[in-house]
């Protein structure tokens, strides 16, 4: 049997049936395609007072984005030679010498040598082609007359024509006979006496004297002599009671003895 609906369950199903119709008919008259309402995008601090800004669309794709992003630090090996280094290999042959370089540069001048002592005298020649004779000579260093008589020696060579004069003995040999020019300078000592003798052979032939001072002056003498083939002129100190030098020093020269010859015997 079919229920008999009552006016008001009739009124209720048609009201529930519109309803219904009208949710449809609305759903169907909707765009299809349309996109669903967008949500409000949250603020996001995009730069700083001294920063440049950054996009939107790049932060939302970093927070989309299921990597995240890091900067990746250099990393610079460093291999340990010591490790890799082998043993020290035996030594190859010798290779071929290679171009000749550029002279250089001279160098610094050395220092002088000391004077070595003069040699004997050579070979007397032919007094007829020997017309010259001269000589001049000097002391450096002071001397004391420690003996009854004392020789005078000389150390430095001015003019010595043909080495007549021989520096080792400080003796004037005569080989060209004539009359000859002879000088003595010499230079006193302060409270000494100075008595120095001329000598031709062993004959003192002249006297340079000078009597103690407190002042120190510089003496000469000289003369002229005659003469013969080896005769022999030197200087020698003469020491009596009281002490006896003459004055130099290695900065100057203060004992000087000269001699030329004049006008030789053979003409």
């Amino acid at each position: 049997m079919s229920q008999i609906l009552s006016p008001l369950q009739l009124l209720l199903r048609m009201s529930t049936m519109i309803l219904l119709l009208l949710l449809s008919v609305g759903n169907a008259g909707s765009q299809p395609g349309m996109a669903p309402p967008r949500h409000r995008l949250s603020c996001v601090r995009c730069c700083g007072p001294s920063e440049q800004p950054v996009s939107i669309i790049s932060q939302r794709s970093a927070r989309m984005s299921p990597h995240l992003q890091y900067s990746l630090p250099k990393i610079q090996p460093t291999i340990n030679i010591t490790i890799l280094k082998g043993e020290k290999g035996e030594m190859g042959e010798r290779g071929s010498p290679g171009a000749v370089g550029k002279a250089g540069e001279p160098g610094q001048r050395g220092l002088s040598g000391r004077k070595g002592q003069k040699g004997q005298p050579g070979p007397q020649g032919h007094s007829c082609k020997q017309l010259f004779a001269a000589f001049s000579v000097g002391r450096r260093k002071a001397l004391h007359s420690s003996h009854y008589f004392q020789h005078v020696t000389f150390d430095t060579e001015f003019v010595n024509l043909y080495q007549h004069f021989n520096m080792f003995t400080g003796k004037f040999f005569c080989y060209v006979p004539g009359v000859y020019y002879f000088s003595l300078n010499v230079h006193t000592w302060n409270f000494k006496e100075t008595y120095v003798h001329l000598m031709r052979n062993e004959e003192a032939v002249a006297i340079l004297y000078a009597q103690p001072s407190d002042r120190s002056i510089m003496q000469s003498q000289s003369l002229m002599l005659e003469l013969q083939e080896e005769d022999e002129v030197w200087v020698r100190m003469f020491k009596r009671e009281r002490e006896n030098a003459i004055y130099s020093e290695e900065s100057d020269v203060y004992i000087i003895f000269n001699g030329h010859l004049i006008k030789p015997t053979l003409e």
